[in-house]
């Protein structure tokens, strides 16, 4: 049974994707990225993936093992005071049973939400089908029910990451699998790489759930463009992390090739500072 911190936490993470404004879900890694994005004000927190694995020393992409992946989990849980959502890829499992079997242990830290996603075909260029993701999605229902547990499930559709030469067909097919996933027991649905406007608004009044873009990237359109879209989430993915080591790489250049750490010292954060995010 889910505790009673989880349960609000559950209902909080779903209320945040009512508006009026969308939830802008900003991603951490670890515990201490984690901390910093709550210490900022970020009403709930999402994981990614391709950070978590990179921390861990894993190229993204289901490399990491799932028992790395549930560790790194639980030591954001333990920091964390806001709704923390799991970007659990397309399950880290090979059977709809292992994929349960990973959830049920997020929904007993007090994970309030997942994503997870279509993907594609491991070794192959192809674009899983969608009764896949439906199958699993209907199980998690049907096993968070059993343990009367409540979670956000965010269904990502990666049809916009595999080659298509026709932009109606992709757009069609993002169509189909999101009703797909909606009928099938998602909460929300998630298309990165969906990125023109237009496009956005018109899925946004195609889908009735709260559909999920992805803006962790230069250029990225304002919330408040995404807002008139229609938009109810907006995710930054790796980009904080890729910024974040951006910024590493710019201090060692420096002090390596120059002899200078002006980077290093610009912005820095007290070590005082960072302890007291986890005296609590």
């Amino acid at each position: 049974m889910q505790s009673s911190a989880a349960q609000q936490h559950a209902n909080a993470f779903h209320q945040l994707h009512l508006g009026p404004a969308p939830l802008t879900l900003l991603n951490a890694w670890d515990a201490v990225s984690a901390r910093i994005l709550e210490r900022a004000g970020a009403p709930a927190i999402g994981t990614t993936s391709a950070g978590m694995a990179w921390a861990a020393g894993y190229a993204d992409g289901e490399q990491m093992p799932a028992a790395e992946l549930l560790a790194a989990c639980a030591r954001i849980c333990r920091v964390a005071g806001v709704p923390v959502s799991v970007d659990i890829e397309r399950g880290f499992g090979r059977s709809t049973e292992e994929v349960c079997d990973v959830v049920r242990a997020l929904a007993g830290m007090g994970v309030a939400g997942i994503n997870i996603e279509d993907g594609v075909l491991p070794g192959t260029r192809q674009l899983a089908p969608p009764e896949i993701l439906c199958e699993r999605i209907g199980a998690l229902r049907k096993m968070l029910a059993q343990m009367d547990a409540r979670l956000f499930i965010n269904a990502r559709s990666d049809t916009y990451f595999v080659a298509n030469d026709d932009p109606v067909a992709r757009y069609e097919d993002t169509v189909r699998r999101a009703q797909m996933y909606a009928a099938a027991g998602a909460d929300g649905i998630f298309v990165p790489g969906l990125a023109r406007i237009e496009e956005i608004a018109r899925f946004t009044q195609t889908i009735p759930l709260p559909v999920n873009i992805y803006a962790g990237y230069a250029g990225a359109p304002a919330v408040d463009v995404f807002r008139q879209a229609g938009v109810r989430r907006i995710s930054v993915g790796c980009g904080p992390m890729q910024s974040a080591l951006g910024l590493l790489h710019r201090i060692a250049g420096e002090a390596l090739g120059q002899g200078s750490f002006g980077a290093m010292g610009d912005g820095m954060l007290a070590a005082g500072e960072i302890n007291a995010l986890f005296s609590r």
